[in-house]
């Protein structure tokens, strides 16, 4: 049993996150967590104002079954098809989630109680499709506090532009570089300008832009493990704090600018970093590392229940770890690039590995699901 102690001392260190101006969302959802209560106890628990999704979690919950079993048969019964019922299973989950999280998004006037739903990964690279599916799927949860996931893709910067024209909240997903990061940025103001011209009210509008981080540790520390020198190894677990730190960098000059000073006079929302894949891949890594070393004002920080669970019992936040490191951060990245590791390279082939990974996630779940409606006697092609 948790004594008083142990329960003020769980709540430390994600109040003092919160605290600090990080808002803690979790990265991940299923039928399981929302009907068992369980969410709805981290909301009031554990500081959680906000849920991310993907592909892969989808898969892994849908793949599950439990929860599910009651809408397979119903969907079944109506015959409809794969996707159709994909579709059904994870709008109904996302609407549930936003329903438990309606209060944390009144209470901070839309800024938090979000939740994520990725369009179609299939669609990454076509940008009149994307559009398409944002719009459907904006219309299928049918919450205000839904957030649109469209990948960081070259196709996927005008359809960020248009849907945010439109007036639908989106989260940026699979942010690896800076120069996509500002491309990010822009899209988003240009598409503020158009929500306005076309009258929509800009205060409606919320955004985040998702930058992933463990992701490139574990890619770049690969390679500076098999140039194997000690200078290649002391910058293990160095570069993805960097690259996450000059991003926060080029937030703070974007919307610090003129343009976006122009826009926030009609009321438009600042389109806040979120850190994204923030389980640590390397255990000998400290579980915390991309909670306590990337605190900042006005960030997300989207948490696996793991890490989530490890902040709470023994996160170290200490104040803002992100603003002032920004020299240091370009030092690191440098000392990389002068051993021969190509950033651009690492970037590019870590987004379209993320980009596959969803994708094959995706149609994962269609094959469970495809199994799962044939068992009930209908053809699910």
């Amino acid at each position: 049993m948790i004594t008083v102690t142990e329960a003020t001392a769980t709540a430390g260190a994600l109040k003092r996150l919160s605290d600090e101006g990080v808002s803690i969302w979790l990265d991940d959802l299923s039928r399981r967590r929302i009907e068992s209560g369980n969410l709805a106890g981290l909301v009031e628990n554990k500081n959680v104002v906000g849920v991310t999704t993907n592909p892969s979690i989808f898969q892994a919950a849908i793949g599950s079954g439990e929860g599910y079993e009651e809408q397979l048969t119903d969907l079944a019964l109506r015959g409809v098809t794969v996707e159709e019922a994909v579709r059904m299973m994870t709008t109904a989950d996302v609407r549930a989630a936003a329903d438990i999280l309606h209060s944390v998004y009144t209470a901070s006037d839309g800024r938090d109680g979000r939740v994520s739903i990725e369009v179609d990964p299939r669609l990454a690279h076509n940008t009149p499709a994307t559009v398409a599916e944002a719009k459907q799927l904006a219309w299928l949860v049918d919450r205000p506090n839904a957030m649109i996931k469209i990948p960081a893709t070259k196709a996927g910067l005008p359809a960020i532009t248009e849907v945010i024209g439109l007036g639908i909240s989106v989260n940026v997903t699979l942010i690896f570089s800076l120069e996509r990061y500002r491309e990010v940025m822009d899209a988003y103001l240009a598409g503020l300008e158009k929500a306005a011209a076309n009258g929509v009210d800009l205060s409606t509008i919320h955004s985040v832009a998702s930058f992933f981080v463990s992701r490139v540790d574990s890619e770049i520390d690969k390679r500076l493990t098999v140039l194997g020198t000690d200078e290649a190894l002391a910058l293990k677990g160095k570069a993805a704090l960097a690259n996450a730190r000059l991003a926060f960098e080029a937030y703070e000059e974007v919307f610090g600018g003129e343009r976006f000073t122009a826009l926030a006079g009609a009321g438009a929302n600042r389109q806040r970093p979120l850190w994204a894949s923030t389980g640590v891949k390397d255990p000998a890594y400290k579980d915390t590392l991309y909670v306590d070393e990337l605190v900042a004002p006005g960030t997300v920080n989207t948490m696996p229940e793991a890490t989530l669970n490890a902040t709470a019992d023994h996160g170290d936040i200490t104040g803002d770890t992100v603003t002032g490191g920004y020299d240091r951060a370009r030092a690191d990245l440098a000392a990389v690039e002068a051993l021969g590791i190509s950033y651009d390279e690492v970037v590019q082939q870590l987004e379209d590995e993320g980009v596959a990974k969803f994708e094959a996630a995706w149609n994962d779940l269609l094959a469970t699901v495809a199994k799962s409606l044939d068992s009930k006697g209908v053809d699910a092609e």
